[in-house]
């Protein structure tokens, strides 16, 4: 009987501590189911709250990419209220020069190298179907026997 007495005690301290830890289940349930609808109240608020930051930092961004423009422009502006400066860009680009001035254009012709591939040196033996001495001859023959620019003008 006592062990039947113990039994039922424990049981019943059991059932009661379930009982409690039900209780406080249920609590945390509740608090759970707060915090859920928290969040799914507010999530849209924070989401747009957040695009709004993004759009103001893009927004800031270009802002000052069009201050510092402004102030380029100033600059430039400032440098074309210079006399010497005007002078000068219109010398260069325009070719400008002032009556008695003697300039030079010298023009590149020969231009930029283009980048080749090195082609191989050929290990053979190539004959030239033309005569090197030949070909001499032919062209101081064709110079001595031809008349100068000046000479057929009848200028010195």
């Amino acid at each position: 009987m006592a062990q039947k007495t113990a039994r039922s005690k424990k049981k019943g301290a059991s059932q009661a501590s379930v009982f409690s830890s039900l209780q406080a289940s249920g609590f945390a349930v509740v608090v759970l189911v707060l915090i859920v609808a928290g969040v799914v109240v507010l999530s849209p608020t924070l989401s747009i709250l957040a695009e709004q930051q993004q759009e103001i930092a893009t927004l800031e961004a270009a802002l000052q990419e069009s201050e510092e423009a402004v102030v380029s422009l100033e600059a430039q502006r400032e440098r074309w209220r210079d006399p010497a400066f005007v002078e000068t860009q219109a010398r260069e680009r325009l070719l400008f020069v002032y009556p008695g001035d003697i300039t030079y254009l010298v023009i590149d012709d020969v231009g930029e190298p283009e980048d080749t591939e090195e082609l191989e040196v050929s290990q053979d033996i190539v004959r030239s179907s033309t005569d090197w001495r030949e070909a001499l001859l032919a062209s101081y023959l064709v110079a001595a026997t031809t008349s100068s620019l000046s000479e057929t003008e009848g200028t010195p």
